[in-house]
């Protein structure tokens, strides 16, 4: 049979066969113009961080620095009071981050593994929330924290985002994913719905959690609006809004402390996603986010 297949080829069919796959050299070309685009933003702000504002704003410009200075980096670290600004950063980031963990994870788990009245019309109400821009419940959140005396503070910067709807989406698709029967079988041993979820669930969702970490820190560490209206004295700056309103001097912007200030803020980031991005691939293939 196979035989008669071969024979009934003709010539140019057995050669296209023999040489393979054609390669497709022109995705290669969109990819790797794609990569040079995205990339080359972030090389110039590093190249700009060492040059003068005078350089910079020079045209035709130049793409490397003509004479390299630390001045922006001197002056960020030593006229800003960065240490506090970034602690304001580190502080709200990492609550916001271990919040959304623990809350999304467990909204999430509800949602995945254990029946109750009204369920599926939660799961709605968290799916139309995604839909909703922030911007239309600034103002609400914002009357709301100040009703509450939280404006100008560390729980005013951090409790209206512990938890978020793409974290509870996020976790609840992926623990839809783990299997039944090991929730059944620790039930059985007479595991509680709290162990169970503590020592069986949380420990297989470490990819899952790995996605949600890194989102979520981004999210937190380059939020520039909600800081600027909440934090009204110097004190409880965080890094963003310090670099938006100490960048700008009496006459032009600084735009050299802004790519050093840029560089700096960038580097946590870059940093929790170099250690998570093994799992934050494989938390984003196994919860079907596009």
């Amino acid at each position: 049979m196979t035989a008669s297949i071969e024979e009934d080829e003709t010539p140019s069919a057995r050669r296209s066969r023999a040489r393979g796959p054609r390669p497709r050299w022109w995705l290669y070309v969109v990819l790797t113009v794609g990569v040079i685009a995205m990339i080359i933003p972030f090389i110039w702000m590093i190249l700009g961080s060492f040059k003068t504002t005078t350089e910079i704003r020079q045209y035709p410009t130049e793409f490397l620095p003509r004479d390299p200075t630390l001045e922006n980096y001197v002056q960020l670290f030593g006229r800003l009071d960065f240490a506090q600004f970034f602690f304001n950063s580190f502080v709200v980031a990492v609550f916001v981050t271990l919040g959304n963990i623990v809350f999304s994870s467990m909204v999430g788990y509800a949602l995945a593994k254990l029946e109750f009245r009204g369920k599926k019309l939660l799961f709605a109400l968290v799916l139309g929330t995604l839909m909703v821009p922030g911007v239309v419940t600034f103002v609400p959140l914002f009357v709301l924290t100040a009703n509450l005396g939280l404006v100008n503070s560390y729980p005013g910067l951090i409790l209206p985002f512990l938890i978020t709807p793409l974290g509870v989406f996020l976790m609840r698709q992926f623990m839809l994913s783990l299997p039944d029967d090991i929730i059944e079988a620790a039930r059985i041993d007479g595991a509680s719905e709290w162990r169970i979820f503590l020592r069986v669930i949380m420990p297989l969702c470490g990819p899952a959690v790995a996605t949600l970490t890194i989102l979520t820190f981004l999210g937190s560490w380059n939020n520039f609006l909600w800081p600027l209206v909440v934090a009204t004295t110097e004190d409880m700056y965080t890094l963003p809004v310090a670099l938006a309103l100490y960048s700008v001097g009496q006459n032009a912007a600084q735009y050299g402390l802004m790519m050093a200030g840029a560089v700096v803020v960038v580097l946590p980031v870059l940093i929790v996603f170099v250690v998570l991005q093994r799992y934050f691939v494989q938390g984003i293939a196994l919860t079907g986010i596009k």
